[in-house]
Formats: C-alpha cells, sequence, structure tokens
C-alpha cells in the first residue's frame, strides 16, 4: 500500500500526479490498470477520490472508461499534449531530445507570429511586461535574479502582448516546456539566455517593426535549435589536452 501521506493535502491532485506519471512513464505498459477499488485500497483513500482522479486522467487522454470494458490506458496519440500536467510528466520522464525538439518547433510556429502581433496590438502595459522581463534577464545575469523565471516572464509576456487570445492560451504549455529547454540550453551553452538577441526582439516590438520583430524572435529560436541539435564541444579543452600530452 502506497502511503497517503504521499499525495500531500489535495489528494485527488495527488493521486492525479502519481497516477499520471506512472502512465506516462509506461508502468501501465504490461499490467492492467487497477480499478477504482483497488486504488482505493491500494492508497488508502475514498472511492470518490479514485473516481475524481480517474476522471480527470480521462479529461487528458491518458484513460478511457466504459462500462464492461474497464479502465483502459489509451496510446500516446490520444494524450492532450497542451494539457500542461501531461506535458510536465513527459518532460519528467527519461530525458528526450525529440521531444524538446518537438516543443521548439511548436515555438518556431507560434513566438514569432505573436512577436510580429505585439507591435501592433500591445498597449503600455504590454510593452511594460516585455521591458519588466527583459530588465529581470540582465538583473539574473548579475546574480540578482532567477535566470530561468526571468526567461519565462519575458517570452510569456510576448504571448501576451500580441493580443491574441489562442497565442495566450499556449501560457501554461510554455511555462511548463520551457522549464526544460532553457536549463538544458543554458547548461549546454556554458552561460544564461543570450541578452542582446532578446534585447532585439523587444527593440523591434517597443519600435513597432512588425517584420523585425518576426525575423529577431525567429533568430532567438533558431538559437536554441541549434545548441539543442548540436551543443557547442569543448574542442578548445581537448586540444589543450592533446598539445599537453605532446609536450
Amino acid at each position: 500500500m502506497e502511503p497517503r501521506n504521499a499525495l500531500g493535502r489535495n489528494l485527488t491532485h495527488g493521486l492525479l500526479d502519481v497516477l499520471g506519471r506512472k502512465i506516462v512513464t509506461g508502468t501501465y505498459d504490461r499490467q492492467p490498470f487497477p480499478t477504482e477499488a483497488q486504488l482505493a485500497d491500494e492508497y488508502a483513500v475514498s472511492r470518490s477520490v479514485t473516481r475524481e482522479a480517474v476522471k480527470m486522467l480521462t479529461a487528458k487522454g491518458l484513460l478511457s472508461a466504459r462500462p464492461r470494458q474497464g479502465t483502459i490506458v489509451l496510446p500516446r496519440a490520444s494524450w492532450n499534449l497542451f494539457d500542461a500536467h501531461v506535458l510536465h510528466w513527459l518532460l519528467e520522464r527519461k530525458f528526450s531530445i525529440d521531444l524538446l525538439l518537438h516543443f521548439t518547433d511548436l515555438r518556431a510556429a507560434i513566438e514569432p507570429a505573436a512577436a510580429e502581433l505585439a507591435t501592433r496590438q500591445a498597449d503600455a502595459v504590454g510593452i511594460a511586461r516585455i521591458s519588466a522581463g527583459l530588465t529581470r534577464m540582465h538583473a539574473a545575469a548579475r546574480g540578482d535574479d532567477d535566470p530561468l523565471e526571468s526567461d519565462i516572464e519575458f517570452h510569456v509576456a510576448v504571448l501576451h502582448a500580441s493580443g491574441n487570445p489562442f497565442f495566450a492560451q499556449f501560457k501554461d504549455v510554455i511555462v511548463t516546456a520551457l522549464h526544460t529547454s532553457i536549463r538544458f540550453t543554458n547548461k549546454i551553452a556554458g552561460h544564461t539566455a543570450d541578452l542582446p538577441a532578446h534585447a532585439a526582439v523587444f527593440d523591434a516590438i517597443a519600435a513597432g517593426e512588425a517584420t523585425r520583430a518576426r525575423s529577431a524572435m525567429d533568430a532567438l529560436i533558431t538559437l536554441t535549435r541549434r545548441l539543442i541539435v548540436k551543443p557547442p564541444t569543448s574542442t578548445g579543452r581537448r586540444s589543450s589536452g592533446r598539445k599537453a600530452q605532446r609536450r
């Protein structure tokens, strides 16, 4: 029996998180998904808690519950990848470059267009939000702010500044996926975000230059993709090592 306190204070959301992780990581690939009664017994919770958690997982496309068929785990093609929980579970399992590239491709389709729209739709508040994100990124480069959160604030501000409610709806997906993407690219680049590249996006939006804003954001995401596909090597360090051996 799993300890009940492992689910946290909100038993339903705690069970949702535990089961979601298990589904995504393949725990139930070779065994049937438990019944509500089995889950209630295993996690020491009420049937109403298990029923609600199963309903939530069904809404996310992970499960199918039908009379006389029971509850089954659906194939990945059925999962709602725009759901922040599902994306979070996917990104927390064994790291996948392919998944990171898929996310980057999604960004390349959305963020340059959002930046272009922001040049026409952003009001003073929207511009100020992007500026605040950039200011935080500069502070993070000095060690005075969080590099991850400041970078995310910048990109989310651009989505909102576009004035397109559909782009704004991508906020949860962007925030969840960027947590993995930014950590990965910052680590392999050996430094935090490219401040001049982000500043170029802001400057173009603030100046109302649509083409330049789109190009600047596209260049920023293209740089990210290059880091993922072909990380910089430590050629210099390896060369130094070879020279040292020759000496």
